[in-house]
């Protein structure tokens, strides 16, 4: 079997690791022990670009036990947890390629590792995977099948694809099922960011000025996490009806050119690119601290500060300093990339449950109905998203009302009123 990790003997702490993550994710177990008794997914080949991290792990085990055989990357090249790669490899008999702090080459090499593996299904967390089939590796589209995309930017990417007609296979949108972005966004991303941030730097959240920009179900979860450590959150947008909906739930919102003069602690999570640009570095507070949460790191101008720096130096792990030409220092945190990954460890296994329920049950769907699907990219479908709710509330032992006869008349009717 060919992988290409950090090193293998990080298995056993790997394995520790993804046991205990294991132990907060029911919905995933109960779908694994059911596809180990009926291999809906028996004899496909699925190639996997995504965070590898203990929670992408069970993911991992639970397709494998489905029947499916399995190649893994990475999704990032700094959200790698080097001992769930080496327990992936030695214990789960998974290929895996993926080293933590890959450059790009690297990065590009493991894609096209897993993709060498003739996969007719594709797992993607961004659309690296996608998109490089279908620029460097289109000889293999005609074997590919369906897939599925787990993030917000990815979906950006595959939609724009479909418009242009250009996309050669049918895509499940797992980050817009309600079980996805209601909790793996919100949840997850709100608190993991913050962990990621505090683990960087060590800096007091109480008290400061906290800018997010953009408040979409990401935004809407920092926002909200950063007010509950005793920030002053402020909220930059340009959407007008997010923005109102930031108004109106608390927050302070105001542009990016007047944020960036105030702010203590800056986060993006927009999907977009240059939202926090030259101009707005050279007008930061001394002593800055910038971050990033969306999936790629173009959210912040890098190159723009570059221009403006004199110097650089790591001052600690996962912190950057640059001093710039006016002599005021700013701190880029995690070379600008998924903080929450680069210096934490990613979402709570508890909300990834969720998410990736979604994933398994997308590919055993893709597996039945890709067929009669076109080339476009298609929402988790209700009937999933619903029983993935009701098993996680299952495993959280809280039972919910049903509709009586009565009342399942009265929503369907239009002749019962007043």
């Amino acid at each position: 079997m060919d992988y290409d990790i950090k090193d293998i003997n990080l298995a056993e702490e790997g394995a520790l690791r993804i046991e205990w993550a294991n132990q907060s994710m029911p919905v995933l177990n109960r779908i694994r022990e059911r596809f180990e008794k009926e291999k809906p997914l028996n004899g496909i080949i699925a190639a996997a670009c995504l965070h590898v991290t203990t929670e992408t792990a069970s993911l991992m085990q639970t397709l494998k036990a489905g029947g499916a055989s399995i190649l893994l990357c990475a999704s990032n090249p700094l959200s790698t947890q080097d001992d769930v790669a080496a327990s992936l490899v030695k214990n789960d008999e998974i290929p895996v390629f993926a080293i933590k702090g890959e450059d790009n080459k690297t990065y590009y090499k493991h894609i096209n590792a897993v993709l060498d593996g003739k996969p007719q299904y594709t797992m993607d967390d961004g659309a690296d995977l996608v998109s490089t089939l279908h620029t460097d590796r289109t000889e293999m589209l005609e074997g590919v099948k369906g897939g599925t995309e787990e993030t917000t930017t990815g979906i950006i990417r595959l939609r724009s694809m479909a418009a242009d007609g250009v996309l050669k296979y049918p895509i499940i949108a797992v980050n817009d099922a309600k079980t996805k972005h209601f909790f793996d966004n919100r949840y997850g991303t709100g608190q993991s960011t913050i962990d990621g941030m505090i683990r960087a730097t060590n800096r007091l959240i109480a008290g400061s000025c906290f800018v997010v920009c953009g408040y979409g179900w990401c935004g809407r979860g920092l926002a909200t996490r950063a007010r509950g450590m005793g920030a002053n959150v402020v909220v930059t947008e340009v959407e007008p009806t997010a923005a109102l909906e930031a108004v109106m739930d608390g927050f302070m919102v105001m542009p990016i050119e007047e944020a960036a003069k105030v702010g203590d602690f800056f986060c993006t999570l927009t999907g977009n690119i240059s939202v926090i640009r030259k101009e707005h570095f050279e007008t930061m507070k001394d002593g800055a601290i910038v971050a990033n949460s969306g999936h790629f790191n173009v959210e912040l101008d890098l190159e723009g500060l570059k221009e403006i720096t004199k110097s650089v130096r790591t001052i600690r792990a996962f912190v950057e300093e640059h001093v710039m030409e006016n002599g005021k220092r700013i701190n880029v945190l995690g070379d600008g990339r998924l903080i929450n990954l680069a210096a934490a460890e990613g979402h709570p296994s508890s909300v990834m449950d969720m998410s990736f329920a979604n994933q398994a049950l997308g590919i055993e769907y893709m597996l039945k109905s890709g067929a009669s699907l076109e080339k476009a990219v298609y929402p988790v479908p209700e009937e999933i998203d619903k029983e993935i709710a009701k098993e996680k509330l299952a495993a959280m032992d809280v039972a919910i009302d049903t509709l009586t006869p009565e009342q399942e008349k009265y929503l369907a009717s239009w002749t019962m009123g007043t």
